[in-house]
C-alpha cells in the first residue's frame, strides 16, 4: 500500500460507511420483495428491469382482442410472507421477529378461510382456491387434492385402499420434514461448510436426502398416489426422481396455509408489491438492461485477476449509462449474472467452469390460449395437472437424455372458472405448461414448437378436456425455452434457476452473498432457498437480512 497516495489509501480499522444507494438488477418477486425490505432498511433503492413492466417471469401481457394472460407463476402460498411486505414501513424492516405465526405446528386442517390479512387486502385481493389441484390420469380417473386430510382419504379409500395406512405414515414423516426444513431451517443461509454440517444428522435422520419419489415409494404402491405425493417440485423445476426428499414439506406448506389465487391474476400481485415498493420511496426504471457489474478493488482499480479485492461499484446498462451504487443485488438470472456481467478476473469461486458445470432446471413450452364458452361445462379446475401414460420414463427423457418424448403432461391453469374478468365475455383464458428439456439439448424450437402445439390441442380436445377446442379457439400464442434463454436471459433457456438437486442445495446452492465480490448479493430464484414463489419472498429476507448484517443496520 505505500505506494498509494495518501489520500487514497484505506483507514486502519476503518469502520463501512452506510451505503446511500443499492441497484437491484430485475423487478420479479424477488427484486420487488427485497426493495420493498431495502426501502424499509433506510437505503435508497433503484430496480432496473430489461423488461418494459413488472414481474420478470411473473409478467403479465395483455392482449389487443381482450385476453389477460400472466406468462408465468399462477400458484400462490403462504400469504403471512405478502401480509409480512405489505406492512413494512421505512426504517421499520421486521427483520428479527417470528417468521411463521405460533399455531401452525401439528396443523390437521387447511385454513382454507386465510385470504390475506388486512394489509394485504388493501393492495390486492386474494382467494383460496379448492382443490389445490386436480390431478388426472391418462385412464381419465382424477384425484382433487385440497389439503384436507380426510377429504384425502376418503378418495384414497377409492383409488387404492391399500395405500391408506402408508398415507398416515406419509403425513406423519412429511409433516416432521416440514417443521424442521421449512419451519425451523427455512430462513437459514447456508453460507458456510459448519452451518451446512449442523444439519445433515437431522435431515438424515428425517430420511430427508434420499430422492423425493423413492421416499414417496416408501409409502405407497399405487403408481398414482406415487405421482400425486411427489409431482409438485416440477413446478419449481425439480425432478422428483432427483430432488432430495426435503422437498415432500411443499405438501405441508400447501396444506397449512393453501393455495391462492391474485384477482387479476399473479399480475395484480405484482404490481400491488411495485406499488407498495413505490410508496416506500422505491424507484424503478424500465427497458433497462443491465450490460455489465462494475467491479474494482478497493482503492477504485480495475480488477485483473481473481484475487484480492473486489468490490461492487454500480452497474452499466445496456444503453450504456452508468448507474453507480453501493450495493449491486441480481435477482436476474444465476449464470448469466456471473458469466455475463461479472468480469472473469473478479471471479475465483464463481468461475466460468463451475458456473457452466451446474446443472441448470427444465424448460417449459406455455400454450396462452383463448377460446369460446359454449355452454358445455369444463370438468376441470383452477389447476390442473394432466398426467401422461409415463411418469418415470418422461422425466428421465426431460431430464437425463434431454429429448422429447411420444407423450408428456402438463399443467393446465384456468383461472376464468376463479376470475372472469381475464377473458372477453362469454371466454375463457387458458395456459397449458408442459416440461421440456432446456437448450442443453439442442432441439430447434421453431420448428419443434409448432408441432408440440398442435399435439397439445389434439390431446385435450381428442380426451374430452376441452370438447371442440381448436372449433372454439379465439386466441393462440406460446413461448419455448428460446423465450426463457432470449427475453427473460436464462441461461441454457432453464426456466427456475439451477435443478434443485442434493448437489445443489443449501450449502451447495448459489450464496445470496456473493463469494467473489463485495456489496454483491443475490436473491430470487437462482439463489438460495430455491424457486418457486414463496421461497423467493423468503429468499428477499435472507438477503437483507445479510445486507443488514454486513452494514450493522439495526433489524428492527
Amino acid at each position: 500500500m505505500t505506494d498509494l497516495p495518501a489520500a487514497r489509501r484505506p483507514a486502519e480499522n476503518a469502520v463501512p460507511t452506510r451505503p446511500k444507494r443499492a441497484v437491484i438488477i430485475g423487478a420479479g418477486f424477488g427484486g420487488l420483495s427485497l426493495g420493498i425490505r431495502l426501502q424499509s432498511l433506510g437505503l435508497d433503492t433503484v430496480i432496473v428491469e430489461r423488461l418494459d413492466g413488472p414481474g420478470g417471469r411473473g409478467y403479465q401481457k395483455r392482449t389487443p382482442d381482450g385476453y389477460v394472460f400472466d406468462m408465468g407463476p399462477t400458484v400462490i402460498t403462504v400469504p403471512h410472507f405478502l401480509e409480512e411486505l405489505f406492512r413494512l414501513e421505512r426504517g421499520q424492516p421486521a427483520l428479527d421477529g417470528p417468521d411463521f405465526p405460533d399455531d401452525v405446528r401439528g396443523a390437521e386442517r387447511v385454513k382454507t378461510g386465510d385470504s390475506g390479512g388486512p394489509r394485504t387486502r388493501e393492495y390486492v385481493q386474494l382467494r383460496p382456491i379448492l382443490p389445490f389441484y386436480r390431478i388426472v390420469f391418462d385412464d381419465g380417473t382424477y384425484f382433487d387434492y385440497d389439503g384436507d386430510p380426510e377429504n384425502t382419504r376418503r378418495q384414497i379409500r377409492e383409488l387404492a385402499p391399500q395405500d391408506l395406512a402408508g398415507y398416515e405414515r406419509f403425513h406423519k414423516d412429511a409433516q416432521a420434514i416440514f417443521e424442521r426444513g421449512f419451519l425451523e431451517l427455512g430462513y437459514t443461509h447456508f453460507g458456510d461448510v459448519g452451518t451446512m454440517l449442523r444439519v445433515v444428522p437431522d435431515l438424515l435422520k428425517l430420511d430427508a436426502v434420499r430422492t423425493l419419489f423413492s421416499f414417496t415409494s416408501r409409502y405407497f404402491q399405487s403408481d398414482k398416489l406415487r405421482q400425486v405425493f411427489s409431482f409438485e417440485t416440477l413446478l419449481v423445476g425439480g425432478n422428483p426422481l432427483s430432488v432430495p426428499a426435503i422437498y415432500a414439506m411443499i405438501h405441508f406448506v400447501e396444506k397449512t396455509w393453501g393455495v391462492h389465487y391474485a384477482m387479476g391474476g399473479t399480475g395484480a400481485l405484482v404490481r400491488a408489491l411495485e406499488r407498495k415498493y413505490r410508496e416506500l420511496g422505491g424507484e424503478v426504471r424500465y427497458g433497462a438492461g443491465v450490460q455489465g457489474i462494475t467491479v474494482t478493488d478497493e482503492w477504485g482499480r480495475p480488477v485483473t485477476r481473481p484475487v484480492g479485492p473486489r468490490v461492487a461499484r454500480g452497474v452499466t446498462l445496456d444503453s450504456g449509462e452508468e448507474l453507480p451504487a453501493d450495493l449491486v443485488i441480481s435477482n436476474g438470472d444465476w449464470a448469466n449474472t456471473y458469466l455475463k456481467r461479472v468480469p472473469a478476473a473478479a471471479r475465483l469461486v464463481n468461475n466460468d467452469l463451475r458456473v457452466k458445470a451446474a446443472r441448470q432446471s427444465m424448460s417449459l413450452l406455455v400454450i396462452y390460449f383463448g377460446f369460446r364458452d359454449d355452454g358445455r361445462p369444463l370438468n376441470l379446475q383452477h389447476h390442473n395437472i394432466l398426467l401422461g401414460p409415463r411418469y418415470e420414463a418422461l422425466l428421465r427423457e426431460i431430464f437425463g437424455d434431454k429429448t422429447l418424448g411420444r407423450d408428456f403432461s402438463q399443467y393446465l391453469h384456468v383461472p376464468t372458472l376463479t376470475d372472469p374478468s381475464l377473458a372477453p365475455p362469454g371466454h375463457h383464458a387458458a395456459y397449458t405448461l408442459i416440461p421440456v428439456p432446456n437448450a442443453a439439448s439442442g432441439l430447434d424450437w421453431t420448428v419443434e414448437g409448432p408441432k408440440l402445439v398442435d399435439r397439445v390441442y389434439a390431446y385435450l380436445e381428442g380426451r374430452g378436456i376441452i370438447p371442440g377446442l381448436r372449433g372454439r379457439l379465439t386466441h393462440s400464442e406460446y413461448v419455448t425455452p428460446d423465450y426463457f434463454a432470449g427475453t427473460l436471459d436464462s441461461h441454457l433457456g432453464n426456466a427456475f434457476g439451477p435443478e434443485p438437486l442434493l448437489a445443489q442445495s443449501a450449502f451447495f446452492r448459489p450464496h445470496n452473498r456473493s463469494e467473489d465480490v463485495r456489496n454483491l448479493y443475490l436473491v430470487g430464484a437462482g439463489a438460495q432457498p430455491g424457486a418457486g414463489t414463496p421461497a423467493v419472498m423468503m429468499s428477499a429476507k435472507m438477503t437483507a437480512r445479510l445486507i443488514a448484517e454486513d452494514l450493522h443496520l439495526s433489524l428492527k
